[in-house]
């Protein structure tokens, strides 16, 4: 089979998946829509950025960075569930690259994950949390699209190197959190202690959520060109070390 047919079955696979499963997707989108309002909305009342930035405005785009994280770090459970149902183990022994067969799910686990961040972006639009033009709208898909592909081909390569469903769900809390609220998604990265100061600038979500906050026309603390400098060469290296580990893997 060549290698583009068999990533397109793949990445069809992966969206029919999501597709079909309503109780997947209304799930997925329960907890950024629980941060969003419920923190927005209770913390509003006495936090503000700026005087034209309200909490809830602040929070916005680092709420989107939150549901790529999560949807993006849990595909990896998919490569589990297919080692554990056999799926893997007959598409790994089909006349197809293992870079071709990683890269159609990776490629599907992403546009699954940028589907529900895009939900969360209209909607924030359409509420007037965000602004909109059509320049920072392109600048945000690019910023979510890198997020996204880095934590997907990171929790490919950790699924690639476990075998228990349930283990990974534990090491993916284990690394979602920190990365999340380490982020800057829901505080300002100014004045910090030097300690989390330095934690901030070591997590790459840090750089996605700034350059979406930037193009989306909120308060940023980088420079873009920092943020997409950063955050590429996080997405190249996740995506050699999620290659690598996917090649190296035992069906």
């Amino acid at each position: 089979m060549r290698p583009s047919p068999a990533i397109y079955t793949l990445w069809l696979r992966e969206v029919k998946r999501f597709g079909r499963n309503k109780s997947r997707l209304i799930g997925s989108m329960a907890l950024p829509v629980l941060f969003l309002v419920v923190l927005g909305s209770g913390f509003g009342g006495f936090f503000r950025y700026r005087d034209d930035v309200t909490y809830i405005q602040f929070i916005g785009p680092g709420i989107i960075g939150m549901t790529l994280l999560f949807s993006a770090m849990f595909g990896g459970m998919n490569v589990l569930w297919d080692k554990q149902f056999g799926f893997l183990k007959e598409i790994l022994v089909a006349p197809v690259s293992r870079t071709a067969i990683m890269t159609g799910k990776t490629i599907g686990t992403v546009t699954t994950s940028m589907l529900r961040a895009l939900v969360l972006l209209a909607a924030l639009i359409a509420a007037g949390l965000v602004r909109f033009d059509v320049g920072g709208f392109l600048m945000a898909l690019v910023f979510m699209f890198l997020v996204s592909a880095s934590f997907v081909s990171l929790g490919i390569a950790l699924a690639s190197w476990m075998t228990d469903p349930h283990g990974f769900q534990l090491i993916m809390n284990f690394v979602i959190m920190p990365v999340f609220f380490l982020s800057g998604a829901l505080f300002p990265l100014d004045d910090l202690p030097r300690w989390l100061a330095i934690l901030t600038r070591l997590n790459p979500l840090t750089y996605g959520v700034d350059g979406m906050r930037f193009a989306l026309g909120g308060p940023y603390r980088f420079s873009p060109v920092l943020d997409l400098a950063v955050l590429a060469c996080f997405w190249l290296a996740m995506t050699l070390i999620g290659a690598f580990m996917f090649r190296k893997m035992s069906a």
